[in-house]
């Protein structure tokens, strides 16, 4: 389904967002300038390099198109997203680990540096070529995070970034890694925090010269989570919330309104990281 890129609205959105953020105890000069802005924008036409549409794509298609450019852009996500999650591999002991909706590799590169012989699985072919590029001595299998294509407790650690926002139920992903995580094993989540999502929307990709695609993400409120985590039995060893870091996306449409992007996001958590512990 293909939908009118809106760069206008967008970027009014980010003024909006800055200014209610800063309207009772922000600086003057600031709010005048977002209004200023607000009015700028909303008076001229739409910008002609802010025209085209964006397709929705289904997560074995977006990934597939994706792969291509996925790991040469930087991200913000994930800069603030691999201290903590490195921080939480580094005291386990090596084992056999599975990195599910593993992408490019690049937590099972992480986990083949800490000495676990690790499992890659991802339903996107593509984004497994790029992963054997990346880290040839793992074990990559083609499956997806609903329906792994591994035994019952058959590893002692489960990693799982970025990847539970894609399922309407975060729980069907959840109870896949409780399976296949034997008793007293960890589990380690990483996800888009659900208040980047919800006022965000989606995050988008050039999937061609001129087109731009989104995998859809789900808003999964933390009680979303601790649902899932009760149903599994799985203990809560930690809750992490890792806060935007002041990079914007390169050639996004918030560099153009860079101060009120900041403003914007200053203070707000990008990401949300559980450990988790499986019962005995």
């Amino acid at each position: 389904m293909s939908r009118a890129y809106r760069g206008r609205e967008l970027v009014l959105g980010i003024q909006g967002l800055a200014l209610l953020r800063n309207a009772v105890d922000g600086d003057e000069k600031f709010l005048r300038d977002r209004m200023d802005d607000i009015r700028r924008f909303a008076a001229v036409e739409e910008p002609p390099r802010n025209s085209g549409s964006v397709r929705e794509l289904d997560a074995a298609e977006g990934y597939a198109a994706w792969s291509a450019i996925y790991d040469s852009v930087p991200n913000s996500f994930i800069e603030v997203e691999e201290p903590v999650v490195h921080s939480l591999l580094d005291p386990l002991p090596p084992g056999t680990a599975l990195d599910a909706a593993c992408g490019t590799g690049r937590q099972t590169r992480a986990l083949l540096a800490r000495g676990h012989r690790t499992i890659g699985v991802d339903q996107s072919p593509q984004m497994l070529e790029k992963a054997r590029g990346h880290a040839s001595g793992a074990d990559y299998r083609v499956g997806r995070l609903e329906s792994l294509p591994l035994e019952d407790d058959s590893v002692d650690l489960a990693v799982c970034s970025m990847a539970l926002t894609h399922l309407p139920d975060p729980g069907t992903g959840i109870a896949e890694l409780v399976r296949v995580v034997r008793p007293g094993g960890r589990i380690i989540l990483s996800d888009l925090h659900p208040f980047v999502v919800s006022l965000q929307g989606q995050c988008l990709f050039a999937e061609g010269p001129g087109r731009l695609a989104f995998v859809r993400n789900h808003v999964h409120l933390p009680s979303r989570y601790l649902a899932a985590f009760r149903q599994g039995r799985l203990t809560v060893n930690g809750c992490h919330e890792p806060l935007f870091n002041g990079r914007l996306s390169p050639g996004g449409y918030e560099e153009s309104v860079a101060d009120a992007a900041r403003a914007a996001w200053d203070g707000l958590p990008l990401m949300i990281v559980w450990g988790l512990t499986v019962p005995a």
